[in-house]
């Protein structure tokens, strides 16, 4: 692989090594970069200014070395993104959702970056605006909105922010009547809170040091948040704590889980100081979910052996599982995704040979109909309903080339009314694109499904690029859903594909089983298979794909530079968790015990060690000719710690065999997400989207 021609001779950063050893099973591992990670990290999530001089310095030269690069690409950057803003609506506005007296959505203003938060009388009349982002995001560098949540006697708002990017939300209360937030404000929580039936407090999840929520509090309004109860307390650093409640009111549910067990713990939302009770103690593999049903649960699980899970229900007043009875067997192939209750009807959102279905079950008989679609490839979204006697839910649907439609259905007539269609302010017609299936043969036979969508006067005779996305990890399948950022490259004659790779579950849970642990190498070949075939299906050539994933996937796009560099013609790795051993090997960090069931706890195993340094991208950074690499990083983000980006930079610039280069951006006000606001997001897109267009040589 030769320079690519199109970046400058600049000379890249020279970053200093302090080698540091490390041995673990008698293997010692050496990090000649590790002083990028802050000793005070935890400071700096929560002050970005406390970051060491040194580490900020050398970060602020990562960021002017990357602009230099990509300097002569600003008047693409501003087009790309005035085209990805023409395509959304300023002022636009959801359909509201009834909720007894009123009806509530959200809008945006033109020129806005954050929702506004409105109401209507339930059958029509003037919008009263209950909340404005815009307005609370007023002098801060970074704003995030969490949960915005009504109170039931609607009074009250329940809302969160994050001005930091770290994702330690601020809680408070706001008087809707007045405008006026209470003086009981609580700091460091997941960023949202559930009211108890009377609307007199709320339950909350709170952040450790650590920022692993651990503990559920009550808070009762109008007390100190220094008084709050205790409700649950989980003492595994594995398991992650989350609290919810129900749409008939009745419920407060504490949810303990990581990726493969689950528990629930129970209380009555007219009781908050009853003590919670257990639904099914955890079980290693064991997991469900509850959604109420009136005088029972509906219980989503897999027990049993039910890999693609069933559903079952048990009485509310014993929810053990010896009381579990089957209500929708387990069939192998037909994941099922979610579960929504109601008081006539059961609601279940399933995947089954690859697409998805909505399946509407009536309690009273027991017979069950599906929504149908005429398309043959498309995603789903189901709403649901703020309300539990209804008969009406709410979906989504879209396809790559069409626009999101947002429908209500009425389950007993089962008539959909379409609410409203994804406008398109600057135009689209969806005549111009062809979407596509294909399923590309990885090395052990699998058939790997392929969406893609390309204009139709895109020669497809190997010469168009190609912009090939990924992730495969934690069961996250990636819909085929209309995206009008990415029109932006399939405009300029693109192919934009998603591969379906193994750990995700879009075939089902055993794709994601055979992508995950000792398996996780399935993801990257089937990743590469997917280019392969790409080349060999004459839509693009090797020279000619970029490869882009984010976070999880960011280490997919580390792993398949490492292992079929030659395959790519560029990479863009967005917050990328590339030192996988690393981080996995530091029980401190706040994700990485509740991540050793997906990947293997190298700490007690030796084989689970062996397992993620062979193919961990940091550690596997080798002598090779890479393609032109972009890695994008916040600098508090607390999933995928900055400095993992930003020793994989160092060492690939210093293994190298090639010449091509190597660009970090840091975003230093922000985290995991990258900027806040709509607008903002879609500058860092546009210098994505312009580095594609770079390395393969278009330049407008």
């Amino acid at each position: 692989m030769t320079r690519s021609p199109y970046f400058p001779e600049t000379a890249a950063p020279r970053t200093r090594q302090e080698p540091v050893s490390d041995t673990r099973h008698g293997i010692t591992r050496v990090d000649e970069y590790a002083w990028l990670r802050a000793e005070n990290w935890q400071e700096v999530f929560r002050d970005p200014t406390t970051l060491d001089p040194a580490i900020r310095s050398h970060l602020e030269e990562e960021n002017r070395y990357q602009s230099a690069m990509m300097a002569d690409t600003e008047a693409l950057q501003k087009a790309l993104f005035d085209e990805m803003k023409g395509r959304i609506k300023e002022d636009d506005s959801s359909v509201p959702m009834k909720d007894g007296p009123f009806a509530y959505g959200s809008s945006y203003v033109i020129g806005g970056q954050h929702p506004r938060y409105f109401r209507i009388p339930r059958d029509g009349g003037a919008e009263e605006v209950v909340f404005d982002g815009d307005k609370e995001s007023q002098g801060k560098p970074y704003f995030q909105l969490g949960g915005v949540d009504h109170s039931s006697d609607h009074t009250r708002l329940l809302w969160a922010y994050d001005d930091r990017g770290s994702e330690f939300y601020t809680l408070k209360i706001r008087d809707i009547a007045s405008g006026a937030d209470a003086e009981d404000v609580i700091a460091d929580t997941g960023g949202s809170g559930i009211w108890n039936a009377d609307d007199s407090g709320f339950f909350y999840t709170r952040l450790d040091a650590n920022h692993r929520p651990s503990k559920i509090f009550y808070h009762r309004l109008g007390s100190s948040p220094a008084d709050d109860r205790l409700v649950y307390e989980e003492s595994d650093a594995g398991f992650f704590t989350n609290v919810g409640g129900t749409r008939d009111n009745r419920w407060i549910m504490i949810g303990i889980n990581d990726h493969e067990t689950s528990e629930y713990r129970i209380l009555p939302s007219d009781d908050p100081e009853a003590e919670p009770k257990l639904v099914a103690a955890r079980e290693n593999g064991l997991q469900y979910d509850l959604e109420e049903g009136g005088d029972v649960f509906f219980i989503l699980t897999n027990a049993d052996g039910a890999k693609d899970f069933k559903i079952v229900t048990a009485p509310t007043d014993s929810p053990e599982r010896a009381n579990w009875k089957e209500l929708v067997p387990h069939e192998p192939g037909r994941l099922i995704l979610s579960v929504l209750g109601f008081k006539d009807f059961m609601v279940r959102l399933e995947r089954k040979e690859g697409l998805p279905r909505i399946v509407i079950h009536e309690r009273a008989t027991g017979t069950e109909h599906h929504i149908d679609f005429d398309e043959e490839a498309y995603s789903l979204g189901l709403g649901g309903s703020y309300e539990y006697d209804t008969d009406v839910i709410r979906f989504s649907y879209s396809s790559m080339t069409t626009p999101a439609q947002l429908f209500d259905y009425n389950m007993r007539s089962r008539e959909r009314t379409l609410l409203k269609t994804q406008e398109v302010p600057s135009g689209h017609d969806p005549e111009h694109y062809v979407t596509r299936r294909l399923m590309a043969p990885a090395p052990d036979g699998e058939l790997v499904p392929l969406s893609l969508v390309h204009h139709r006067d895109t020669p497809l005779d190997g010469s168009a690029p190609c912009l090939l996305y990924g992730y495969g990890s934690y069961g996250s399948a990636i819909p085929a859903s209309f995206n009008t950022n990415c029109l932006s490259l399939v405009d300029r004659g693109f192919v934009y594909a998603i591969a379906h790779i193994r750990g995700g579950k879009d075939k089902g849970y055993a794709w994601y089983e055979n992508g995950k642990r000792a398996a996780k190498t399935n993801t990257f070949t089937d990743f590469i298979a997917c280019a392969h075939h790409l080349v060999g299906e004459r839509y693009t050539s090797h020279d000619r794909i970029v490869a882009q994933g984010g976070s999880a996937g960011g280490m997919l796009m580390g792993a398949v530079a490492n292992m079929a560099p030659e395959a790519f013609g560029g990479i863009i790795a967005e917050v990328p968790f590339v030192d996988v051993l690393t981080t996995m090997l530091d029980d401190t960090l706040p994700l990485t015990p509740p991540e050793w069931p997906e990947w293997g706890n190298p700490i007690i195993s030796e084989a689970d060690y062996k397992t993620i340094a062979a193919y961990s991208p940091y550690d596997n950074v080798r002598a090779v000719d890479y393609p032109p690499i972009l890695a994008v990083a916040g600098l508090t983000d607390p999933r995928v710690t900055y400095w993992e980006p930003a020793k994989w930079a160092a060492r690939l610039r210093e293994r190298t065999a090639g010449s091509n280069p190597v660009l970090f951006k840091i975003n230093m006000e922000s985290g995991h997400a990258g900027a806040s606001g709509r607008f903002s997001r879609l500058e860092e897109i546009a210098l994505n989207y312009a580095f594609a267009l770079k390395v393969t040589g278009k330049s407008a």
